[in-house]
C-alpha cells in the first residue's frame, strides 16, 4: 500500500499517543475488507512527523520481507524536494558520519566508533538569493539525514526549527517532501514509481520551478 503521508502526522506510534499513519492503514485496511482481529501492515520506512510524502507499507509478511531486503540494497528509489536557507547552485555529493544525539543528529568524525555513514547527491532547481529548491536523492537512510547534512552545511531547511531554521514555513512542519518513490513489486517482480507533488503549504516557495517539474511527468 503506497500513501501520500501528511506533515505533522507521526510514521509509528510513539508516547505523545497522537495518530499515526500504521495506526491508521491498519483501521483502513480492516474496514476495507472486513477483516476481523489483528490487521498485519509492515512499516518499511518513516518518514519524520513533520515531512510530507509518498511511503510504502506492506499488506503481507512476505511483501514485506522483500521490500526490506530492497531497502537494505538500496534498489529503492527515493527522491526528496526540500527547499533550505542560503543559495545553493550546480549539483553535488554530501557525505558524513552521523549520529543520534537524543532528539538531534549531529555530524561527528569518520573515526567515530558510533558514527554511521549518510550519503546524498542533490541538484538545485531553482534559487531567489534567500533560499533554494533542491532535489535530494538519498543513497542510504539515517534519521534526520537530509535535515542535518544541509544544516551542518549552512543551509538549514526552512522552517526545521531543531535545526535553527530562519526562515519560518507553516509554523509546525518543515519544507522537506518525498515526491518520487521507485521500487520493484514484491510479487509481481514489475518497477513501479510514484509521483507525489508538494502540499499547499510550499505555495509562494519556487512556485514556476515546482510547476516546471512536475510539468515534466
Amino acid at each position: 500500500m503506497v500513501i501520500h503521508k501528511p506533515a505533522g502526522l507521526l510514521s509509528q506510534s510513539d508516547e505523545t499517543g497522537d495518530p499515526d499513519i500504521l495506526t491508521w492503514g491498519k483501521a483502513y485496511l480492516a474496514r476495507k475488507f472486513n477483516k476481523p482481529g489483528n490487521v498485519f501492515l509492515g512499516l518499511m520506512h518513516r518518514l519524520d512527523r513533520p515531512v510530507s510524502g509518498a511511503m510504502v507499507l506492506a499488506r503481507t509478511s512476505k511483501a514485506a520481507a522483500r521490500l526490506t531486503a530492497q531497502f537494505k540494497n538500496r534498489t529503492v528509489e527515493k527522491r526528496y524536494l526540500a527547499v533550505v536557507e542560503g543559495s545553493l547552485k550546480g549539483s553535488g555529493n554530501f557525505q558524513d558520519h552521523l549520529l543520534k544525539d537524543g532528539r538531534k543528529v549531529r555530524v561527528v568524525p569518520a573515526s567515530h566508533p558510533k558514527g554511521k555513514e549518510a550519503r546524498l547527491s542533490w541538484r538545485s532547481l531553482a534559487c531567489d538569493g534567500k533560499t533554494t529548491l533542491v532535489e535530494v536523492e538519498l543513497h542510504t537512510g539515517r534519521p534526520h539525514q537530509i535535515r542535518i547534512q544541509f544544516a551542518s552545511r549552512g543551509h538549514t531547511l526552512v522552517g526545521d526549527l531543531r535545526y535553527d531554521a530562519q526562515t519560518t514555513f507553516d509554523g509546525k512542519n518543515l519544507a522537506l517532501h518525498s515526491y518520487l518513490l521507485g521500487i520493484e513489486h514484491p510479487t509481481k517482480k514489475e518497477p513501479m514509481k510514484w509521483l507525489v507533488s508538494p502540499p499547499e503549504t510550499w505555495k509562494g516557495f519556487h512556485d514556476k520551478a515546482l510547476d516546471d517539474l512536475f510539468g515534466l511527468f
